[in-house]
């Protein structure tokens, strides 16, 4: 399944993300911000970034008192915040692939920033659209059926049905994916049946993985990840490493 190695790296590392749950709090309001600014609108029902945003709010837990007050922060006269999206490409140790989107109010700050962490951790950074060709936008929605509240034949009827693209299954993670511009519905739809879910963003989708067997460069492309995740100006890191 697509998302396999991400969602079992999240599980890994929940302790330390549990850690550091105001800084991604921080980072979602930063996102939710952006999408008011440049949607127009603090309404989800009239501006789909911000729905967007909110769903992956929701999905992390933020308080809904949060969502309330950063989207009234946005939408007042006196906010002054103004971040730019950019995106940076390159590779890991022995290739992998990496993209690094973030929300930056000064370029000069963060591109050397993140260029030191792909120098030092046995990377390098490219050119635009270097890797970017090898990965897919898409919809990803995960369900944790641990407690094994959920059948999987009829999680995967309601998605497909909702307008999913596809439903993929390892033990009791459940994967859905959507194209991007379907998501929102899919996950309006599933949430009206009473699911929830353990993640649910518009992910980039590496379309191959590679494994890496050295143990410098496992604990290397480890070592850049984390670096660039704890970085206030990185909002996303996608990669294409197959983690055990």
């Amino acid at each position: 399944m697509s998302g396999h190695s991400k969602w079992h790296n999240i599980q890994k590392t929940k302790g330390a993300a549990d850690a550091k749950r105001s800084a991604m709090f921080t980072k979602i309001a930063k996102e939710m911000i952006v999408a008011v600014k440049q949607g127009g609108s603090g309404d989800p029902n009239n501006n789909s970034r911000l729905a967007t945003v909110i769903v992956k709010a929701k999905a992390a837990n933020m308080p809904n008192d949060n969502i309330k007050r950063t989207i009234e922060k946005a939408l007042g006269s006196g906010n002054t915040d103004n971040y730019e999206s950019v995106t940076y490409e390159g590779y890991g140790p022995s290739g992998v692939a990496v993209i690094v989107e973030a929300l930056t109010d000064n370029r000069n700050r963060t591109a050397p920033e993140v260029r030191h962490f792909f120098d030092k951790f046995g990377g390098n950074l490219g050119a635009q659209g270097c890797v970017s060709w090898s990965f897919d936008r898409k919809g990803v929605i995960v369900i944790d059926n641990e407690d094994g509240d959920y059948d999987e034949d009829t999680v995967m009827m309601d998605a497909l049905d909702a307008g999913a693209d596809d439903f993929s299954a390892d033990g009791t993670i459940f994967e859905v994916t959507t194209t991007p511009d379907a998501f929102n519905d899919v996950v309006k739809a599933l949430e009206e049946k009473g699911y929830v879910f353990a993640s649910a963003e518009i992910d980039l989708v590496p379309q191959n993985y590679v494994k890496l067997t050295s143990e410098d460069d496992i604990k290397n492309m480890q070592k850049l990840i984390d670096n660039l995740e704890d970085n206030e100006d990185v909002q996303n890191v996608y990669h294409n490493w197959e983690q055990e």
